[in-house]
């Protein structure tokens, strides 16, 4: 199944879904289809004039641009999505995408998708941390069973 994380570019989330046998729908895959484009040439200003305007089907025009860029690539990775794994309130180091406004926008996209969702609170402690990483590989694996 195709699982959507948040945050979008944790290697954390994506490799625990990853080892269940699902695939991780993550920025960095988008990303590198962009950066090794011959068009761009100044990582990490790595949108295109195109974006914005591709993120108005996510986002209003009174939508800042970069929002809406943001948008043009974590747009379609929601809508692609067959399942999704939320974590609030982690820290910048787990896989921030810089932009509040973003991070909601995609985060409420992907509750309104009527697609199976997990949402956890970033763990700070070692048993919080072993009891989300069991609530993770249980929502996995009860997808593993409704697809058969």
């Amino acid at each position: 199944m195709k699982i959507a994380i948040f945050p979008p570019n944790s290697l954390i989330l994506a490799d625990l879904v990853e080892r269940r046998g699902h695939e991780a729908l993550v920025l960095q895959k988008e990303i590198r289809k962009k950066v090794t484009d011959a068009e761009i040439d100044s990582p990490p200003l790595n949108i295109t004039e195109e974006e914005p305007i591709k993120g108005l089907k996510y986002a209003a025009i009174e939508v800042p641009s970069g929002v809406r860029g943001r948008m043009a690539i974590f747009g379609p990775l929601i809508e692609e999505a067959e399942a999704a794994i939320i974590m609030e309130d982690a820290p910048f180091g787990f896989g921030c995408i810089g932009c509040a406004r973003t991070n909601e926008l995609c985060m409420f996209n992907l509750r309104k998708r009527n697609i199976p969702v997990l949402e956890l609170t970033y763990p700070t402690t070692r048993e919080e941390t072993m009891d989300v990483v069991n609530k993770i590989n249980t929502f996995l694996d009860s997808l593993e069973d409704k697809n058969g």
